[in-house]
């Protein structure tokens, strides 16, 4: 709870009073923009757009949960996607939860290139599944983990949060409000989002959500598969160090600069993870063609790399095939070694192994990209 001695700290409404493209900011936007560019030109390659929403997905859920101290495997939140009501993993759960509210703001901020407060409340609702909304009773601190010190408070009155959230909806969607870059402009509304800090809990994620809602809505990425959370886990003291710093000196060069290298980073490692996936299946394309082309089809190299895990009914789903002539595909595949049988309780799955190495092995920053 909040101590007596301790008073919030006042948020000013956007747009910002201070220059946010100082010469520093320019040059650390050329390449920043370059290599997303480049990776939103990756992405339009690959020919089933799912197969990218899905896996990377699944990997920022996983990423930006550990932030949190929500710590799943792989293999649990795979597990726990596959079987949903047989996987009784918490962590799991809520980091599949996570996945399933980027997926389906994102399908809605597609149509619209809208980020509003009710969209951002309902993204919360399925994180947190609950109806808590934005906070109304006061006693939220942020603490040091480690010394339980207090470090910072948000806004503390209900109609202050609403305002301050209002008027950051008005800095997302209207560009007339504020003309700065939109890689800028998404740092900027991080750092807001973050220090009003409109929910109990799930802040964090929510935040992360809306920074690639808001490169979607922008045009920036035709679907979202840019993700920060690996290289927030990386730096995390840095992270947490300049959001405070930020809201203290009121500079926000340092913190603009720290997310435009993380936008570089990250589009890096995106595109190295898509040029690997892109080369599995065209090899995968290939043998299969070759060793059973009795069975192969663009729909079962699809399910295949959607997930890099898959049953029985996921393919009599996707193929439109009898659940007899699922199992029979998939006991063909698991002999030529394209994938690996395993048994959960009375359940068969199936594991494309190579898929999965791609995300156990990605490089901080990949060369010749």
């Amino acid at each position: 709870m909040l101590g007596s001695n301790v008073s919030e700290e006042a948020i000013h409404p956007l747009p910002p009073n201070t220059e946010l493209e100082p010469r520093s900011v320019l040059k650390r936007l050329a390449p920043a923009h370059r290599y997303l560019a480049e990776l939103k030109g990756m992405a339009a390659t690959i020919p089933n757009e799912h197969i990218l929403i899905n896996t990377l997905a699944l990997q920022e859920a996983k990423d930006s949960s550990e932030i949190e101290n929500i710590i799943t495997t792989h293999d649990d939140l795979y597990k726990a996607d596959l079987f949903s009501d047989y996987i009784k993993n918490p962590a799991a759960k809520e980091v599949s939860r996570y996945a399933t509210a980027l997926k389906t703001a994102f399908e809605q901020v597609r149509q619209d290139q809208l980020i509003t407060v009710n969209r951002i409340i309902e993204i919360h609702r399925v994180l947190e599944q609950n109806n808590a909304g934005i906070r109304k009773l006061p006693g939220t601190a942020l603490k040091n983990d480690r010394t339980g010190e207090i470090v910072y408070t948000p806004p503390q009155d209900h109609d202050e949060i609403v305002r301050l959230m209002d008027n950051l909806e008005r800095f997302i969607n209207d560009d007339a409000f504020c003309d700065a870059d939109p890689l800028v402009k998404m740092a900027v509304i991080h750092h807001q989002f973050e220090s009003i800090h409109p929910f109990y809990d799930g802040n964090g994620r929510t935040g992360r959500i809306i920074n690639i809602l808001y490169l979607v809505a922008k045009g920036l990425l035709d679907i979202p598969v840019l993700y920060l959370s690996r290289y927030i886990i990386r730096t995390k003291p840095e992270y947490y160090r300049l959001l405070q710093q930020t809201r203290e000196t009121g500079d926000r060069k340092p913190w603009i600069l720290y997310m435009l290298e993380g936008v570089e980073c990250t589009s890096r490692q995106t595109i190295w993870i898509i040029q690997q996936i892109k080369e599995i299946m065209m090899a995968y394309k290939h043998r299969i063609r070759t060793e059973l082309p009795k069975i192969y089809s663009q729909d079962l190299l699809n399910n295949l790399f959607r997930h890099p895990y898959t049953k029985i009914e996921s393919v009599q789903h996707d193929l439109g095939v009898s659940r007899l002539t699922a199992a029979k595909y998939l006991e063909l595949l698991t002999e030529k070694g394209f994938i690996e049988k395993h048994k959960i309780g009375r359940y068969n799955y199936y594991v494309n192994r190579p898929l999965m190495n791609i995300f156990m092995d990605i490089p901080e920053m990949p060369e010749n990209i």
